[in-house]
């Protein structure tokens, strides 16, 4: 069963994939959906191979950015930042059954957006698992609204 969090990523990775043209080819309905727990990414173009990155959060204004959003694993991310690999980024916002869809081009990202959070602690679930947050104040004019 699925939390409601689960639920929330899920609904925001089936509506870009339904809702968004791929931005390298320019093609409608060649996004799909990858596997569960696949790193720094969570669609992928069949036609072309563009990957994106898929965040989505439960807002009071699906017209507003937020300042912060909880990102994935900080391991990954942090070697890809190091190679220079930044992902694009579509934003869905969520209220109710309102949502936009945003996008933040990987040539807009810098390192500086990326905040490491504390490493859980030794009796949580996953001890010492260390996410990251979008730290998103100095590129919230750059995203563009496709929805």
């Amino acid at each position: 069963m699925a939390t409601r969090r689960q639920e929330t990523g899920l609904f925001g990775e089936l509506h870009v994939a339904r809702d968004c043209a791929c931005p390298r080819c320019k093609r409608s309905k060649t996004l799909v959906r990858l596997p569960n727990n696949f790193k720094c990414a969570d669609v992928v173009c069949d036609f072309c191979g563009f990957l994106g990155q898929v965040k989505t959060a439960r807002v009071n204004d699906v017209t507003r950015i937020p300042r912060r959003l909880l990102g994935g694993a900080w391991g990954p991310q942090k070697e890809r930042m190091r190679a220079g690999i930044y992902f694009p980024l579509y934003l869905v916002l969520l209220r109710d059954r309102n949502y936009a869809i945003f996008y933040l081009s990987a040539d807009l990202q810098q390192k500086e957006i990326f905040r490491p959070r504390t490493p859980l602690s030794k009796r949580a679930k996953r001890a010492g698992w260390r996410g990251f947050v979008y730290e998103l104040d100095s590129v919230r004019d750059q995203f563009v609204r496709l929805q």
